[in-house]
């Protein structure tokens, strides 16, 4: 069932360790097939070198495991409340990034301090406040409620990652491929911004019209970046 599914969400899993940005397990992604309602995740805690494209786990949108041998991602309650959330998104990807954890930790978001980040990411890239005590009970559907609300007032298109308070960044895309991409991107400009506020702690983000010129150039009806 929704085999080459599978196999495109078994790829973006195996992408994660490729650019460094799992250690051990630490790491899932998930991609929806929006006609049926169903979506393949990475199995929980099974290494990478030992995953097949048959491993991945098929989810229904209230959580039911619809087919696989294992038991999903830990994480699978946060994807269900993203998927329902952000109806126009289609792969999802949680890692631990050293770089990206490390913001989240400080439970700050990562300022838009110059042209990489503004080329993927419209402004700085949120973090979520700390779950209560009571919502740490259903620890990871309120991770993505709470995600979800912060993005009420937020284009989650135009910012396509957040990060959560003491835990780790959350990336999405068009499908799970461009979601590891942001992923990637995300790490990137987490430790480009670490390293440019060692450098002059009294850095202050890019202007707003350099922002819209690089975010621009790529995104919307009169982006002109690379081949049409």
């Amino acid at each position: 069932m929704l085999e080459e599914l599978k196999q495109r969400v078994y790829e973006a899993n195996m992408l994660l360790p490729q650019y460094g940005l799992v250690t051990f397990t630490w790491g899932n992604v998930s991609e929806i097939d929006r006609k049926s309602g169903i979506f393949a995740i990475k199995p929980s805690g099974v290494a990478y070198d030992k995953l097949k494209p048959e491993d991945m786990v098929l989810v229904d949108l209230n959580g039911n495991k619809v087919e696989g041998k294992y038991n999903p991602s830990s994480d699978t309650s946060t994807h269900v409340k993203l998927y329902k959330a952000f109806a126009h998104i289609g792969g999802i990807v949680h890692t631990h990034s050293p770089w990206a954890t490390s913001w989240a930790q400080a439970g700050r978001g990562i300022p838009c301090y110059g042209t990489t980040h503004a080329d993927y990411f419209y402004g700085e890239i949120p973090c979520a406040r700390n779950l209560t005590k009571e919502e740490l009970k259903d620890y990871e559907v309120n991770t993505g409620v709470l995600i979800a609300d912060l993005f009420k007032d937020k284009d989650y298109e135009a910012i396509p990652g957040v990060l959560c308070k003491n835990h780790g960044p959350f990336t999405w895309g068009k499908d799970g491929h461009e979601a590891v991409h942001n992923a990637v991107v995300v790490e990137e400009v987490a430790k480009m911004a670490a390293h440019c506020e060692m450098i002059n702690p009294n850095v202050k983000p890019a202007p707003q019209e350099l922002l819209d010129r690089h975010y621009f150039r790529k995104h919307g009806a009169n982006s002109y970046y690379g081949q049409k």
